[in-house]
């Protein structure tokens, strides 16, 4: 290359100026300061649940003050066990959740499929409706609720708080729209092979939605083993209490307020929900991240 050639070249090369202090100090700055905001928020999420296990493992004497060398036990745990019917609770709990999702993927999947792939009179405005409800809270329809499971005679049973969240339009709409995403090409091959409307939809929508049932199950599951208002309103023996319900109770003023064997209660009826989610971790965020929750 000739000395003209490199002197016009060095003349129109662009000259990279470094980035001002300022800049640098504000994203550092800015860096600084989420990173300090994330702490504070994670602490604040963490402390009452460390307070809980403090407490839950020591005597009731080191409810209130921390000391480094203060006695485990586990008399708390046994003395909540033994004062409250939690087996009862743990019970009722799980056929609750478990009715309320098998409810809810059967009827979901059902109308999620009618919403993605037929076309009918009407079918958007009744999609729209579908989703109007996710604009509802159910605690305004808790009243009516009640006059219709009164009407059914089912007060104080376990379909009586089960009933009212066995279509959910949160888990139609999440499953229209992963039927949506599927190729009809799919469905074509299926129906040459001879399945018919259910056939497609059982071997080949539901096998490729199921990321999909896996995030909605965890969503579903954990919320209603908190649920704690419509169960409280319906239920008024120990036979069809659920854990929010009976640990609401066993922590009533008449039981006497003893935090040690109130907080091994709470461990107690939280514990699944913890020890699942510090298991599954990871298959958890993938599911989320697979079925398009973000």
């Amino acid at each position: 290359m000739s000395e003209s050639a490199q002197l016009t070249r060095a003349l129109v090369r662009p000259i990279a100026s470094p980035a001002p202090s300022g800049l640098l100090a504000d994203g550092r700055i800015d860096r600084l300061l989420n990173t300090t905001g994330a702490w504070a928020l994670g602490i604040l999420w963490l402390a009452p649940l460390l307070y809980a296990v403090w407490t839950a493992f020591h005597p009731s004497a080191y409810s209130t003050r921390f000391d480094l060398f203060a006695p485990l036990t586990l008399e708390n745990f046994r003395a909540a066990w033994a004062a409250a019917p939690f087996p009862r609770y743990f019970l009722n709990t799980s056929i609750l959740v478990a009715t309320i999702l098998a409810g809810q993927l059967v009827l979901g999947t059902l109308a999620a499929y009618a919403f993605a792939r037929f076309s009918f009179p009407g079918r958007d405005i009744a999609f729209a409706l579908v989703l109007i409800q996710l604009m509802i809270m159910p605690d305004v329809l808790v009243v009516e609720n009640y006059r219709s499971i009164h009407a059914l005679g089912l007060v104080d049973t376990i379909p009586a708080m089960a009933l009212p969240y066995m279509a959910s339009a949160f888990g139609i709409f999440l499953l229209r729209q992963t039927f949506k995403t599927i190729p009809r090409e799919l469905e074509e091959a299926a129906r040459i092979e001879g399945c018919g409307t259910l056939g497609i939809l059982w071997r080949v929508y539901v096998p490729l939605a199921k990321p999909t049932y896996l995030a909605y199950a965890l969503v579903s599951v954990s919320h209603h083993w908190n649920n704690f208002l419509w169960p409280l309103i319906v239920t008024n023996t120990v036979e069809t209490r659920p854990l929010t319900v009976g640990l609401a109770v066993f922590a009533g003023t008449d039981q006497g307020i003893d935090w040690a064997i109130i907080t091994a209660a709470t461990l107690l009826a939280s514990g699944p929900l913890l020890i699942a989610f510090l298991l599954f971790q990871r298959q958890f965020v993938q599911s989320f991240l697979r079925a398009g929750i973000r």
